[in-house]
């Protein structure tokens, strides 16, 4: 460290004195020292002259002087409270409660955000320095004193104590600094963020600490940083102190992240999180906040032991949702922007802060819409109707569907039962399949009816998705909104067939397949049959017939043969007159249509021999 310093300082002499460098008997050092030797003789020899004059006047006026300062103590390098008297050029003048005032250059006094302008009566700490030329006494803001030989620059070393010191110039790699002998400071300790920065502290008196001491080669090396930064500590735990939950305080933003800002509340830095920056939606810091943009925050948290501090902006400004009761009524209708979507509906900004939800299921009319997406996107201005308004828990309900007009309202009138409609199967389902009838509104084919000829057991093993179909309306209810649709029924059938062709009064063939008590079921056909019902004295007949014993039917027989053959007129008293063959099942008879009915698809006949 100490070589390269005395090369940083060799090639500044150089500079400055145009010098080439010296031959290798003699070194720089040797020079430097011999130089400053022949100064502080010179200074010193200066100095006894200016005491022997000193000495002359005094004798010569001693009685004016003695009055003039014998009330005065000896005030230098104490630290008192100044008052500030007026302000002249640049120069403040203090009153230090002496006859003689202070003076302070006006450009010291400053702080993080620049000047700070003092009028007459504010009070300072200063520390009282040695009079000028003009009789006024210098102060100074650094409460720290000056070495004045090498043994108290070796003390200061030792116990690293704070000195005050007076930059006085820049070199390479850092500044130079008089602190009773000269010392030099490296660029990376001077707190100073750049060389212009650096440039502003010539002239001026710091505070510092001697990190580097050789009495032998006369190097010292300070240090201002490490002032500071004890300071801003120092400062930081004092404002720490003062901060109280609640508290409106001036900021500065300092630096802007992804999740918020850090606000610079006097020594002090708060994290203002994104979400606490306004009511309405902050995508990132930036969209809201500027890099040293001066605002007010209100403290919502205070963590001494963690040294963390969590600032709101939005509470100093005003809840929309307050009012939201007041300005939004359940039935208005409202435009807004989709904010975000989410799976189970989508978020619309109403005013900045106050967001209403759309469901879903509030979306459309139709099952079509089976996510937010298939409705709406994120920057869509949409106008919606407000369904529910709970400020409260910051709740407003919205719904889509209702702008467009309930499609239910009208399907009884445009798909009557019995019609005929024509759609694209939209999905399948084990129980059914899903037909798109219009726009908004979907009818469903049951299983069932499906097909008529087999039993199937999913919609998919004779539709599929997309499938263009024609389907009767079988049923329409609004309030359920449910519309029943068959494909069965618009298949001709071996009935439909048969009674397309055949017509009531023909004779036909049939063979007789059930019979119930007096109803007797006939098939006409593969799949078609009909029906009619037996007359009560053909089913006593039927019943009779069972209990004829031999006997009885020999005699009758017998009877009608005697009579010449005359079935009718010869009949044995208390005996009808003979009828036709009783209807079994199995028999094969010929039969008379008697009504064919298209509607309910049924065919009446009746015993035609």
């Amino acid at each position: 460290m100490s070589n390269s310093i005395t090369s940083l300082r060799e090639e500044d002499v150089r500079e400055q004195e145009g010098q080439t460098p010296p031959e290798a008997e003699s070194s720089f050092g040797d020079i430097l020292t011999q130089f400053e030797q022949s100064q502080a003789l010179e200074a010193l020899a200066l100095a006894n002259a200016e005491k022997d004059a000193a000495r002359s006047s005094g004798e010569k006026g001693g009685a004016r002087s003695g009055a003039d300062r014998g009330g005065e103590k000896s005030s230098e390098n104490r630290v008192v409270s100044a008052r500030v008297v007026t302000t002249s050029d640049g120069i403040v003048f203090f009153d230090i409660g002496q006859k003689t005032e202070g003076i302070l250059p006006a450009d010291i006094l400053r702080d993080e955000q620049g000047l700070i302008e003092l009028k007459a009566g504010d009070v300072v700490k200063v520390t009282v320095g040695q009079r000028n030329e003009e009789g006024l006494f210098e102060l100074s803001l650094i409460h720290v004193d000056r070495p004045k030989d090498w043994t108290g620059l070796q003390k200061a070393f030792d116990e690293k104590l704070n000195i005050s010191g007076v930059v006085t110039g820049v070199v390479k790699g850092g500044l130079s600094v008089d602190v009773g002998v000269r010392a030099f400071m490296p660029a990376s300790r001077s707190g100073a963020r750049d060389v212009p920065e650096m440039q502003t502290l010539v002239g001026k008196e710091i505070a510092c600490r001697v990190i580097k001491l050789d009495t032998e080669k006369e190097d010292v090396v300070v240090d201002r940083r490490v002032v500071l930064e004890e300071e801003r500590a120092l400062a930081k735990d004092a404002r720490f102190t003062e901060l109280q939950v609640g508290m409106v305080v001036p900021g500065t933003v300092r630096s802007l992240l992804d999740y918020g800002a850090f606000i610079d509340i006097g020594g002090v830095d708060g994290m203002l999180h994104v979400a606490d920056i306004s009511h309405g939606r902050v995508n990132k810091p930036a969209d809201a906040l500027t890099v040293g943009q001066q605002l007010e925050v209100k403290i919502l948290k205070v963590d001494v032991a963690k040294r963390r501090v969590s600032l709101g902006l939005k509470q100093l400004q005003a809840d929309p949702w307050s009012t939201a009761g007041e300005r939004y009524n359940v039935g208005d209708r409202v435009k807004g922007t989709v904010a975000r979507v989410t799976d189970f509906g989508a978020f619309v900004e109403l005013e900045p802060g106050l967001d209403g939800l759309i469901h879903l299921s509030e979306m459309s009319w139709s099952k079509k819409v089976r996510k937010p997406s298939d409705a709406v996107n994120p920057g869509d201005v949409v106008e919606v109707a407000i369904l529910g308004v709970n400020p409260g828990e910051k709740r407003i309900s919205l719904g889509l569907k209702q702008i467009q007009g309930d499609p239910w309202e009208e399907v009884a009138q445009k798909f009557p039962v019995g019609s005929t409609i024509e759609g694209k199967v939209t999905q399948l389902k084990q129980f059914g399949a899903f037909v798109q009838v219009s726009e908004e509104v979907e009818g469903m084919i049951h299983v069932g009816d499906i097909v008529h000829d087999k039993r199937i057991n999913h919609p998919q093993d004779e539709l599929k998705v997309g499938q263009t179909v024609k389907a009767l309306v079988l049923e329409c209810d609004k309030d359920k909104r449910r519309l029943r649709l068959g494909l069965k029924q618009l298949i001709p059938t071996a009935l439909d067939e048969y009674i397309a062709e055949q017509k009531e009064g023909e004779v036909v063939t049939g063979r007789i397949s059930d019979l119930k008590g007096n109803k007797v079921t006939v098939e006409l056909g593969e799949g078609v049959f009909g029906t009619f019902n037996m007359a009560p004295q053909e089913q006593k007949t039927e019943q009779r017939t069972a209990s004829v014993d031999v006997s009885a039917l020999s005699s009758m027989l017998a009877s009608r043969w005697k009579g010449g053959g005359s079935g009718a007129s010869s009949a044995a008293p208390g005996e009808s007159a003979p009828k036709k063959d009783t209807p079994k099942v199995g028999q094969v008879r010929t039969f008379k249509i008697v009504k064919l009915d298209v509607e309910k698809k049924k065919i009446e006949v009746e015993l035609a021999s």
